[in-house]
């Protein structure tokens, strides 16, 4: 596959990593700027919140969709960050399009699903956005390149690719086991995509947050996406994984002291 990627968002921080961090889901307009204005004076750039959820079963909490894009864009108003949010079909592509959200990201369920990136790529079609790929739950590593291959061939080229683990049998101690040199076969058959790591769903708890954002350093990612929330404990989804903006803050200084380093 070709290599002419552009940056996947005209990055508003002097770092040069791309950090991305915010709550798991939008809850509420307070919860969002609370969080929001720790994350920014963490030193985070761009805003993430999930406004559609997708639920393994019904009954869960599924987010406030189009509402939750309005919140957003609150955000991005009043703190200037860049904002994030995922899209699972061609509806929630048109309409965080049309709410102005800069940055979209595609779910490791909907990247394990061909026609639905299919669609999502023909509604992006000509769009300059950034998009951003999970890896599917499966251990498919075609799936994930298919899903890239699909935006790359409807002309998006802002493109990056989410590192966040995969469902395996075995007992690892990780939510989704990260398969490190798996996903380095990966990167060589698309280089020069931007490759991110998603540590909260990679490990599934909070103290496993640092060590693999550590370690996703060392492999050469380009940045991280955390999740997020300034009362973790009250989150609605993933509350277990999700990190106070100070500790956001923790994991930022132990990876820009690296950078420094070799600079």
């Amino acid at each position: 596959m070709t290599t002419d990627f552009l940056p996947i968002t005209l990055k508003n921080t002097a770092n040069r990593s791309i950090f991305i961090a915010g709550p798991c889901s939008a809850e509420s307009p307070e919860q969002m700027l609370l969080t929001a204005r720790q994350l920014k004076a963490a030193g985070i750039g761009i805003f993430r919140a999930g406004a559609w959820k997708p639920r393994t079963r019904p009954g869960g909490f599924e987010g406030y969709g189009t509402r939750a894009l309005e919140w957003l864009n609150t955000v991005k108003q009043e703190t200037g960050m860049l904002t994030a949010t995922e899209i699972g079909c061609a509806a929630h592509a048109e309409l965080a399009l049309k709410a102005g959200i800069d940055i979209l990201w595609i779910g490791a369920r909907t990247t394990a699903s061909p026609f639905a990136v299919q669609e999502i790529a023909d509604c992006l079609r000509g769009c300059d956005i950034p998009v951003m790929v999970k890896n599917p739950p499966c251990v498919d590593i075609e799936l994930w390149e298919g899903a890239i291959e699909r935006l790359y061939n409807c002309g998006i080229r802002r493109l990056a690719a989410i590192h966040r683990g995969f469902k395996t049998t075995e007992k690892n101690g990780y939510r989704n086991a990260p398969l490190w040199d798996y996903v380095s076969r990966f990167r060589e058959s698309i280089p020069g995509i931007p490759m991110l790591c998603d540590p909260s769903h990679m490990g599934g708890c909070r103290d496993k947050i640092l060590p693999i954002s550590t370690e996703a350093y060392l492999r050469g990612y380009d940045g991280l996406i955390i999740e997020s929330h300034y009362n973790p404990d009250s989150a609605l989804t993933d509350s277990f994984q999700q990190i106070t903006p100070s500790r956001i803050a923790s994991v930022l200084s132990s990876w820009l002291c690296k950078e420094e380093a070799v600079s």
